[in-house]
């Protein structure tokens, strides 16, 4: 199932304004599921038909839930662009600004969020950067977490995406490519023999050299904000060829692409030294790794279902123990 994006609005509001001034800051044990907002990947649009499934997938197993899809732009066309080409700080702000002011999440305890793609790591860039509303339980599906390597190949005929990348392989780190084009943007060079970021990666990049903390001055908002997550649920496609290296969907490190060696999260700096709140949230049992079969994006309903069920009803997460995936192979070994 491929997934693209928008879904109809429910007639029933989450919340009232008068209703929301008697809601604790702190929830515990919601009456209703909260509304979910929901961010598509690369060459996808709000209104796209898969993601009215999604949201309708949602509805049937929660009832109730109130979903928002994300958009750069009303038109669906002109939002499908803004996948490709943008300034990611400046989308970021905008999506800041409207989810901040809406008429229905705006008055909401907190929200959960469902990214796809690099829709995934934008939401974790929403919730360090402003988190308002407040996110609860944050969940990405084959998100490039720690960047790619590689730039992505595009359909025969799709012109927008092989015009997008053969910009990208112009200059990457020109101003001119990092305040325009997207993928460029989380792209992330790396030293091949020990997997540690380029100097031209920490000095030129537009956003994820930011939103990853890796920059020799921290940003502890964002280490807070991630540690306020109640859930951080990290899925990753067994057989994935989009994302490259697809470990980066757990915040793995591939040092050498050839020979696949992988420095799992927990061995790396950034969880160690915690620049993004993830070993503190990993400590409170939030931080969850999971694997699926299947190609990038390639979705059953079945596992909407269970992710809705686990991580979005109203008691969802509550409990339970912090899951993990260990991949053991001839190339890669401990925990991702």
């Amino acid at each position: 199932m491929h997934l693209p994006m928008h879904l109809s609005v429910p007639t029933l509001l989450f919340l009232s304004s008068a209703s929301a001034s008697a809601i604790p800051s702190t929830l515990t044990k919601p009456s209703r599921p909260l509304p979910l907002i929901i961010w598509h990947g690369l060459g996808d649009n709000y209104a796209a038909d898969g993601l009215v499934s999604v949201g309708e997938l949602a509805n049937e197993t929660n009832p109730g839930t109130y979903v928002y899809n994300i958009r750069l732009d009303e038109d669906p066309g002109s939002d499908r662009t803004a996948t490709f080409f943008g300034n990611l700080t400046e989308q970021l702000a905008q999506v800041c600004d409207t989810l901040a002011v809406h008429p229905v999440l705006s008055l909401a305890p907190a929200v959960n969020a469902l990214g796809f793609s690099q829709g995934g790591q934008f939401l974790r860039g929403y919730v360090e950067r402003c988190n308002n509303p407040p996110v609860r339980n944050l969940v990405t599906f084959g998100s490039q977490h720690n960047g790619i390597a590689e730039f992505q190949a595009c359909a025969p005929t799709d012109w927008l995406c092989k015009g997008a990348m053969a910009l990208l392989r112009v200059n990457t780190w020109s101003n001119y490519v990092q305040s325009r084009l997207v993928p460029a943007q989380y792209y992330r060079s790396c030293n091949t023999s020990t997997g540690e970021p380029t100097p031209e990666y920490l000095e030129n990049s537009n956003f994820l050299a930011d939103i990853n903390n890796e920059r020799v001055l921290k940003n502890t908002k964002y280490a807070a904000n991630i540690a306020s997550l109640n859930k951080f649920v990290m899925y990753l496609f067994k057989d994935d060829t989009t994302v490259i290296p697809k470990e980066s969907g757990w915040f793995a490190q591939v040092t050498n692409l050839t020979s696949g060696i992988v420095t799992p999260l927990r061995n790396r700096a950034i969880y160690k030294e915690d620049w993004l709140g993830l070993k503190k949230l990993d400590e409170k049992g939030g931080l969850v790794f999971r694997e699926t079969k299947g190609g990038h994006m390639q979705l059953s309903d079945e596992l909407l279902v269970k992710v809705f069920k686990d991580f979005f009803s109203p008691v969802g997460g509550k409990g339970k123990e912090a899951e993990e995936i260990v991949m053991q192979d001839s190339d890669s070994s401990g925990e991702l």
